[in-house]
């Protein structure tokens, strides 16, 4: 209960001082919000002060600054410049697709990622290896974005094998089955973007640390005591690796938000990452603010979480902070 303690009040220590480099930052850099209205002829410098008073933009930065930063402790992220509506619901209506999305290619890597890495070090130098690990460094070197843009020309433009953008087909019904199967067939090629471009890094890793495992003195005297097979792999491989891919797992709970922008552009999926994307171009403080809050604060959970759980795996384990 201590050691979750402390690493609770980290958590807030850290979340307030990225919240006051981050509030800083966004507002010293060029250019506001309200930059195209200072260009529009009809609009009177008199109706930009009105506006800038509405949303507290008059005040100075410190002045600011603890009046959202007041409202975010109750989860207040303020007014969209934009669209006008609260950024609270904003993030609410598009989180559950940019969740949904993130969570399945982040399952689908890790279980991918430890079978074939496991596997390719298990068969180090055949042909079985040589090809994982030239699979894993194209899917390493390859833009997610560029192989999007190939699979929606081929797949989607030239074969119609699957939908080119959004969701949602027009004109689909309405019943549960129907409408959950079309959104299934919409997020085939995004997730599959996803999970291939995640794939490549993971897999070298595992494989480099299965490796290590195997050449280990621990691994030489199970072998001579006739351990081999998925005894070996049970017993002696998957708890070294545990605590590196635990780590792994905690600081990709950040990329559940902000790891799918530019596909969320391409494929027009209405989601946090094309939210923020839209907000950065347009310089919407607030959304921007209350995106990147959420992004710290599971960044900082899951640094957390994994502390906990290699505390948990090793009693002897300790990390600072």
């Amino acid at each position: 209960m201590k050691l979750v303690l402390q690493k609770l009040g980290y958590v807030v220590l850290m979340l307030c001082i990225i919240s006051l480099i981050s509030f800083g930052a966004i507002h010293l850099a060029p250019n506001s919000f309200f930059a195209s209205g200072e260009l529009n002829p009809n609009i009177t410098p008199e109706s930009l002060e009105q506006l800038k008073r509405v949303y507290g933009l008059d005040q100075s930065l410190p002045a600011q600054f603890f009046a959202w930063f007041k409202a975010m402790l109750q989860l207040d992220f303020g007014i969209s410049f934009a669209s006008g509506k609260a950024v609270r619901d904003e993030i609410l209506e598009r989180l559950p697709i940019t969740l949904l999305m993130n969570v399945i290619s982040m399952i689908l890597v890790f279980i991918l990622a430890l079978y074939w890495g496991i596997k390719s070090a298990m068969k180090h130098s055949k042909l079985y290896d040589k090809s994982i690990k030239q699979v894993a460094l194209i899917s390493y070197a390859m833009p997610s974005f560029y192989l999007a843009l190939l699979l929606v020309i081929l797949l989607a433009v030239q074969w119609k094998l699957f939908p080119i953008s959004g969701l949602h087909s027009q004109g689909v019904s309405s019943d549960t089955f129907a409408y959950m199967t079309d959104m299934a067939w919409h997020l085939v090629l995004p997730i599959f973007v996803m999970v291939f471009g995640g794939l490549g890094s993971l897999i070298l890793y595992v494989r480099s640390l299965t490796l290590n495992i195997l050449k280990s003195d621990y691994i030489f005297f199970a072998k001579s005591r006739g351990i081999e097979g998925k005894a070996l792999l049970m017993r002696f491989i998957l708890p070294n690796l545990s605590p590196p891919i635990v780590t792994i797992l905690g600081l990709s709970l950040p990329g559940l938000i902000g790891g799918s922008v530019i596909l969320e552009s391409i494929f027009a999926i209405n989601g946090m990452g094309l939210l923020f994307y839209q907000s950065a171009l347009s310089r919407d403080y607030p959304v921007i603010m209350g995106i990147l809050i959420i992004s710290s604060f599971l960044t900082l959970l899951g640094n957390m979480i994994a502390d906990l759980i290699l505390t948990k795996l090793n009693p002897h384990f300790k990390r600072r902070g």
